[in-house]
């Protein structure tokens, strides 16, 4: 088997950027959001995100989130 049978690929986003206020998830401007990337698993995608915190710690607005785009692709994942 090829690795890409062995393992099932789960997409997820990394996006980040400054948010309008501590209490949310809402960002302040919408044409700076920074789209890291499209990662092939959590793992992956973890250590990107890790890093972006880690440059921008010192931005206490700056925030980046790792989205779970196969739970969006696939309906079947949907809780309802």
């Amino acid at each position: 088997m090829s690795a890409s049978q062995d393992t099932k690929q789960l997409l997820h986003l990394v996006i980040g950027g400054e948010l309008s206020s501590l209490d949310g998830v809402e960002f302040k401007d919408l044409s700076k959001v920074d789209i890291v990337g499209v990662y092939p698993n959590y793992a992956a995608a973890y250590a990107v995100w890790k890093a972006k915190a880690q440059a921008t710690v010192d931005q206490a607005q700056t925030r980046y989130f790792v989205v779970h785009l196969h739970r969006l692709l696939d309906p079947s994942t949907m809780q309802r």
